[in-house]
């Protein structure tokens, strides 16, 4: 009798491990695709200050799931920002910037609470960040955009900030008077 009951309670326990331990059907992985918007003109003159260039290759992402439509991840702003110092006698120190999206009201569309348009040019005090007169630089941008201004016929203008330090650029020559001991 122990022996029969002994017998079905380890194929009942084989059978339980069996169908316990078996993997369980995973839900195919939802696909998310990039949702590209235009920005039109997609290159913008700038000037600011001692500075010329351009804004370029502007764009809006968005990251879309798939069939569904669920927002993977919110809209960005992305371009190239190019800049020349066109002083003669200044250093510039570039240390960032902040973009401002505004509507064809004239009022400036906000980004959710949690979400910023500000970016950064590359570490304060490097070599990289200081343009001489007649240099350029070079900073690719990529900051938040508000889903709002998505809208058709909502967005007029993008306003560009920059924050730069110019310095007091001076080249001199000095004439060192010497000889070569012995002549």
């Amino acid at each position: 009798m122990w022996t029969k009951s002994g017998g079905m309670l380890v194929s009942a326990v084989l059978a339980l491990m069996t169908l316990g331990c078996a993997p369980k059907p995973q839900a195919p992985a939802a696909v998310i695709e990039d949702k590209v918007f235009t920005v039109m003109p997609a290159a913008v003159q700038v000037k600011a200050g001692i500075m010329t260039g351009e804004m370029a290759e502007m764009k809006v992402t968005e990251r879309v799931e798939k069939g569904s439509g669920r927002i993977d991840s919110p809209p960005k702003l992305t371009g190239t920002l190019k800049l020349k110092n066109n002083s003669t006698d200044q250093s510039v120190r570039f240390l960032g910037g902040k973009i401002q999206y505004i509507g064809v009201d004239g009022k400036e569309i906000k980004l959710e609470e949690t979400r910023n348009s500000l970016f950064k040019f590359d570490s304060y005090g490097s070599s990289s960040d200081r343009v001489d007169p007649g240099q350029e630089a070079t900073k690719s941008v990529d900051v938040d955009f508000p889903a709002e201004a998505l809208e058709a016929k909502k967005l007029k203008d993008i306003r560009l900030e920059l924050v730069y330090l110019p310095s007091a650029y001076k080249e001199e020559t000095v004439n060192l008077a010497v000889s070569i001991g012995g002549q």
